[in-house]
């Protein structure tokens, strides 16, 4: 196997293991799916800057990417990597969730003082 078709197995297994499909890829690089799919098949000669680009899209570094650094995750490091993620991705949503409910509570509080207050001067109070 030559360094060309390493590469661009490197580049499909990485995208696969970030749940990226090549049309989103193809997307996020601007060119079609076909001419996305020919540099995994290892059919387009990459520039350095279409390297770059890769490599900023899988969250990859370059030197890794091009296996200066080889670093090959099991899939269960993977799992637990991706889990790690997933948990802090989770810990943000919910801080999120929690200043939404405390904002709703906040204008709903804003809302029924009004309302008394509009009905306090209705009676004459």
């Amino acid at each position: 196997m030559d360094q060309a078709s390493e590469l661009s197995d490197k580049i499909r297994l990485i995208r696969l293991q970030k749940g990226l499909s090549q049309e989103n890829m193809a997307d996020m690089m601007g060119l079609s799916t076909s001419a996305y799919g020919d540099i995994e098949r290892g059919r387009t000669e990459l520039s350095y800057a279409r390297l770059e680009n890769i490599s900023k899209l899988l969250d990859v570094p370059l030197p890794e990417l091009l296996g200066f650094e080889a670093q090959t995750m099991t899939e269960v490091e993977w799992l637990r990597q991706e889990n790690a993620r997933l948990l802090e991705v989770n810990v943000g949503l919910q801080n999120e969730l929690d200043q939404w409910k405390a904002q709703f509570k906040q204008w709903i509080g804003q809302g029924l003082i009004k309302k008394v207050g509009e009905q306090r001067q209705r009676i004459g109070f």
